[in-house]
């Protein structure tokens, strides 16, 4: 039975969703922040407006009902005499929405032309003085909003006749108003929303530019139109384009540092290859044992070149997201395992490290730069070494540099020939055993992580001082 090919699943077909960008987060989220702050001005510019619509309302209900007050008199004999004006003439057209009532003693009852076959059984006579603004009441004729006034008139022969005017008007004209009110403010507040996200987007654009810049100006630097990142940016953005400029940096460093050590190790064989296959090809003779030497010898220097560039290979040098190393424990081992190989010299190594000494790199570049440093004092020394080491803290550097110093009361060496002791291959003293790329492998590391390295007198000791500084970053 023939099989059938795996098929992809869902989620082995589906790509995965690509985050939002920096901008359309933004937008987004200002957009949801801008209509929520629209909507609450909205909601009260709309509440505001309705309060003061109910407040105009009252004050002009008010103003009718006095007018009709002043317009009602009192004969001699205490009869309510009906008012002959009106304050505004849709009293006086039927259906028009504004009526006014009028009850009175010895059932006296008045309505407006507006008012005539309306059913106000709901109003009730008020006290002199006494005063009401209800709203809105649900009535045969819709939704009403009514103010009602209670007076005394007085009569010619000094009696007092109670009146209490109403006067009503319907919701639907003040609705009205207020819709046309809420209409305007959508309008406008949905013309000003749009003209706010706009400029909030162009904002944003303009906001967003150093970051722009930063993505053109790493596919400059990918492309090869350029070494690194510009170094114009802005405040926030620094710190992380100084980074990724040492980065950058570093892994150019370490790529041509390849191509160093191999170029350099293949010029370096060549020599000793050419003396083996010399040896090989001559003659035979009767010194056997001469040519066994010779080879021998040219082998050894074979590896001892081979270890040298291996070393010089793997120095990592300086690290933007190295871990702290920490020192004290490390020299500790170091100067045990030195102190067995040269017990016969009797050798007293002391220490000033600072408490909490870390270093930002590879750990096989500490132990390779402190091992070379002590093993060269432990050589050359009397009977004392001393080994330094300090923190240096700059401000506005996140990570502190380092100091290290190596000094033993050895014979020293002359200002003349530091710079000689220095170059591979070169012994101070070839009587004592050694390559002589010790230090040379000291000084790619150091140049690797952009210190510096001084050799200098012991102030203390009278031999040989080495001084390593790595600056902050």
């Amino acid at each position: 039975m023939p099989s059938r090919a795996p098929t992809a699943t869902t989620n082995e077909r589906r790509s995965p969703r690509r985050p939002l960008s920096l901008a359309a987060r933004a937008a987004i989220a200002t957009s949801f922040v801008l209509a929520g702050f629209l909507g609450l001005v909205g909601l009260t510019l709309t509440q505001t407006n309705k309060a003061r619509a109910l407040r105009t309302l009252h004050d002009r209900l008010e103003t009718f009902a006095i007018a009709y007050i002043t317009n009602t008199d009192v004969n001699r004999y205490g009869k309510l005499l009906q008012p002959e004006t009106s304050p505004n003439p849709n009293f006086s057209r039927p259906g028009s929405g504004l009526y006014a009532v009028a009850l009175g003693d010895h059932g006296y009852r008045w309505e407006s032309s507006s008012a005539i076959g309306r059913d106000f059984t709901f109003l009730k006579p008020l006290e002199p003085g006494q005063s009401q603004f209800v709203g809105p009441v649900d009535t045969r004729m819709g939704r009403l909003y009514y103010y009602s006034y209670g007076v005394a008139l007085d009569t010619v022969d000094k009696k007092s006749v109670r009146l209490t005017v109403m006067v009503a008007q319907t919701e639907d004209q003040l609705e009205g108003e207020s819709a046309v009110f809420r209409h305007t403010l959508v309008v406008w507040l949905s013309i000003l929303g749009v003209m706010l996200i706009v400029l909030q987007l162009l904002l944003l654009r303009w906001s967003l530019t150093p970051l722009r810049k930063v993505a053109s100006d790493m596919s400059r630097v990918e492309r090869g139109d350029s070494e690194q990142l510009d170094s114009q940016y802005p405040l926030e953005l620094t710190g992380l384009t100084e980074r990724i400029n040492a980065f950058i940096t570093n892994e150019r460093e370490q790529r041509t540092r390849y191509r160093h050590t191999l170029a350099d190790l293949a010029h370096s064989l060549k020599t000793p290859l050419a003396v083996i296959r010399s040896q090989l090809e001559s003659p035979t003779t009767g010194d056997e044992a001469a040519r066994r030497s010779s080879v021998l010898d040219q082998v050894r220097r074979m590896n001892e070149l081979v270890a040298y560039q291996l070393s010089r290979a793997a120095t990592s040098g300086r690290q933007t997201f190295a871990s702290a190393v920490p020192i004290a424990g490390h020299a500790e081992d170091l100067v045990q395992g030195l102190e067995k190989v040269y017990a016969a010299k009797n050798v007293l190594c002391e220490f000033d490290i600072e408490e909490g000494a870390v270093f930002y790199g590879e750990q096989g570049d500490l132990l390779e730069l402190m091992g070379n440093l002590l093993e060269n004092a432990f050589k050359w020394a009397g009977h004392r070494v001393l080994l330094v080491m300090k923190m240096q803290r700059q401000a506005g550097r996140q990570r502190p540099g380092l100091w290290l110093s190596v000094e033993d009361d050895g014979p020293g060496i002359a200002e003349d020939k530091i710079e000689k002791v220095l170059q591979r291959g070169v012994r101070g003293d070839e009587r004592v055993q050694g390559h002589g790329i010790g230090l040379s492998i000291v000084q790619d590391i150091v140049h690797a992580y952009q210190g510096e390295l001084v050799v200098d007198r012991s102030p203390e000791f009278g031999g040989a001082r080495f001084s390593v500084s790595l600056p902050a970053s």
